[in-house]
């Protein structure tokens, strides 16, 4: 989406953040906005989710705002 114009941010866990900055290089888009999520998030119950999801919220809403500049 990012690559489209459309803002975006990648949302990456610190077990694969290094993957992520390869990727992001791979693609050309070593700035592209990313929010690091404490690793697993998969299948770590709902109630983790939704406070995962309001720890980074405010983090996620900045490197929109970011896109936006």
């Amino acid at each position: 989406m990012a690559k489209l114009g459309v803002p975006a941010v990648a949302l990456v866990t610190q077990e694969f953040w290094p993957q992520g900055d390869f990727v992001a290089r791979s693609l050309g888009m070593p700035d592209v906005p990313r929010v690091k999520l404490p690793h697993p998030i998969a299948g770590t119950g709902t109630a983790n989710m939704k406070a995962v999801a309001t720890q980074v919220a405010l983090e996620v809403i900045k490197a929109l705002e970011g896109c936006l500049d």
